[in-house]
């Protein structure tokens, strides 16, 4: 009886350890996403301000005018969003936690949910505007 209590809380003891292992590696994986995201359109920031600057010489009374001035918004609304999301990452998790794999709490694993929805409507954002941008552009 008592070696089979033993046992038990051996295979327990193991079991919690997996368990915190498997959290941890998904927190890692699911937090590299987030960053990749980031990384995607990181770079993409430049081609904003060039496009907005090529729009605002064109923006006008006219209704061609307006369309440009409304592109150029988007753009900006878009840049602004980037610099928010970037800030409010950054007041939620340390550089170990972003960079290193850190384990999270659980209430910082529901904010890397809520902040992996935000960069992937954020992406959205950024590549939608920039494409409308071009398309007038050429026009």
């Amino acid at each position: 009886m008592k070696y089979s209590l033993i046992l038990l809380f051996l295979a327990l003891v193991n079991l919690a350890c997996k368990t915190e292992t498997k959290t941890s590696e998904t927190s890692s994986s699911q937090m590299e996403q987030v960053m990749a995201i980031h990384d995607e359109v990181m770079p993409k920031m430049g081609k904003l301000g060039k496009l907005v600057a090529e729009l605002k010489q064109k923006v006008d009374t006219t209704a061609t005018g307006r369309e440009y001035e409304a592109a150029m918004r988007d753009l900006q609304a878009a840049h602004q969003s980037m610099m928010d999301w970037m800030r409010g990452f950054g007041e939620r998790f340390d550089s170990d936690e972003i960079l290193r794999g850190k384990a999270l709490t659980a209430q910082k694993q529901l904010w890397l949910d809520e902040e992996e929805e935000k960069v992937k409507l954020l992406r959205e954002q950024i590549n939608s505007s920039i494409g409308k941008a071009e398309t007038l552009l050429k026009n």
